[in-house]
């Protein structure tokens, strides 16, 4: 193709991956995809290579990169199939983010598939918002297999009825699955028009040529990086059953183009759930090369043809089932971004930013009985600093995208009251350009509950780089008490739960205090 078709090319299947998520957010029921968008939408060709994708959620895009083509070879397709799967060691991430894949069909010839992602704060957990601190997979929830919940086009009602019904709130989930599935019948329908415009051999050639040339555009800026090989060792601070200060370390091999990522010297597994599997490790390292490359480039998977990742069997980002896997979507793919940042820091340092918050700091509440509500969200944090200018405050950093939940969405729809919502003043570290700010946020609970919090970054700050200072801790407060970064609790009204998030580090020498 020549550029300028390429080019319009790219724009309109990039713009139907944004026009998924426009349907799948205005559609959904629950506030965690319609306020927070806890979603992704993605293209894929009839191989399962990642073709297009919305600048929606990095875990969720890449780990569908990486492990869309295993999920494409499970059936024989047929137009109007709907397939939903949230198995973390079949492609997906950890329970909660439950993938809907419908493939495109024209004239009987198979196009390709459109799916998307979306978190449910109610996956049938025995703990309220799904998240819970679990030793097994089991523990986490109701695992769906590749499963076909549709035919035709349409939901199969009984199929449907029989899933949603192991959740604690079934009309709330099957909600969110119609406005998953009314998402994709865009896609697919938006894709055919487009197709139509590229017939036979001229559709084949055109998303070969995206892929080929987003692999031309990662391969210029990879091979600017050093030959060499850099290795950086961070830390998890634990898994809320015993193990702490859990290394992950990793050496990237750079020569001419081509990067090895090996993740040789990281901790086994864990009895706790901040295990990874593959796929959310694959995502942490794509998203890193990614932000290294042009903007405009085309995020198929093409660009990251140039990169490889070798990740020990057993370990605690590539584990054995049924390891528990709720919290390595989460908190350890994030310090996978952390390890990769610092290891590149040292071939070009001055690209490379201070460590971000680290942590999504994630709060999960409810109860089952009675009036049964799931509430889960994620909190902001510090951004790290860099050579540029200083980190920024109170945002979601790296592998989360998400926005915050309104107060006025909060109160609305839950028995909670936010008494405070601000930043952390001079929570980033110290430097010639400081690290962010973190949040504070706090919660009065109107009725009895049970809470889960999972959070990182509360033994130590995220590290700054060139001489600046690490940012502050995190810490959680349950009525002036402290509380683990992982913890799991009941509560009563009038109860006071405070979430402090972390700064980010700080870049440069501070100088004298």
């Amino acid at each position: 193709m020549d550029p300028v078709r390429l080019s319009v090319f790219i724009n309109r299947i990039n713009s139907i991956c944004e026009q998924m998520g426009a349907v799948l957010r205005r559609a959904a029921f629950s506030p965690n995809i319609r306020d927070r968008l806890d979603f992704s939408c993605a293209l894929f060709d009839a191989r399962g290579e990642l073709c297009a994708q919305a600048a929606h959620i990095p875990v969720h895009l890449g780990s569908m990169a990486h492990a869309m083509r295993d999920v494409v070879d499970v059936r024989d397709w047929a137009a109007g199939d709907i397939l939903a799967l949230n198995d973390p060691y079949l492609g997906g991430t950890h329970l909660p983010d439950v993938t809907v894949i419908m493939p495109v069909f024209e004239a009987g010839r198979l196009l390709g598939f459109v799916a998307n992602r979306a978190h449910h704060s109610d996956i049938g957990s025995s703990s309220p918002g799904s998240l819970p601190l679990s030793r097994d997979l089991d523990d986490e929830g109701v695992i769906i297999p590749p499963t076909l919940i549709g035919r035709h086009g349409d939901l199969d009602q009984t199929v449907m009825a029989t899933l949603t019904g192991r959740m604690n709130n079934p009309a709330l989930v099957a909600g969110d699955f119609a406005a998953q599935v009314a998402s994709v019948r865009a896609g697919v329908e938006q894709l055919r028009l487009l197709a139509a415009d590229h017939q036979g051999a001229q559709w084949d050639q055109a998303l070969a040529a995206i892929n080929d040339y987003a692999e031309r555009m990662a391969r210029t800026t990879l091979s600017r990086i050093p030959s060499g090989r850099y290795c950086f060792t961070d830390y998890m601070d634990d898994d809320g059953f015993g193990a702490e200060d859990i290394p992950i370390r990793v050496c990237l091999k750079v020569e001419r183009g081509d990067v090895t990522v090996d993740f040789d010297g990281t901790a086994d597994q864990v009895a706790g759930n901040i295990n990874c599997p593959l796929s959310v490790t694959a995502a942490a390292v794509l998203y890193v090369f990614r932000c290294l490359m042009p903007a405009e480039m085309p995020a198929s998977a093409g660009a990251f043809r140039g990169v490889s990742i070798q990740a020990p069997v057993g370990s605690l980002v590539n584990a054995r089932p049924p390891a528990a896997v709720a919290a390595g979507n989460v908190e350890t793919s994030s310090r996978v971004v952390d390890t990769l940042i610092g290891a590149l820091a040292q071939a070009i340092p001055d690209e490379m930013p201070a460590a971000s918050q680290g942590s999504m700091n994630n709060l999960a509440m409810g109860s089952l009985s009675g009036r049964r509500w799931d509430y889960y969200e994620t909190l902001g944090g510090g951004g790290g600093a860099h050579r540029a200018g200083p980190g920024l405050d109170g945002v979601h950093t790296h592998m989360t995208n998400t926005l915050n939940t309104p107060v006025e969405v909060v109160e609305m729809n839950w028995p909670l009251r936010v008494l405070r919502y601000a930043y952390r003043p001079d929570s980033g570290g110290r430097g010639r350009h400081r690290g962010g700010w973190g949040l504070a946020r706090e919660y009065q609970f109107l009725d009895k509950a049970e809470v889960s919090i999972i959070s990182e970054r509360r033994r130590r700050g995220p590290w700054g780089l060139a001489g600046g200072r690490e940012g502050q801790a995190g810490r959680n407060h349950l009525n002036g008490r402290a509380l683990p970064g992982k913890a799991s609790f009941s509560v009563v009204d009038g109860d006071r739960l405070l979430l402090e998030t972390p700064g980010g580090g700080a870049w440069g020498d501070p100088g004298p205090a």
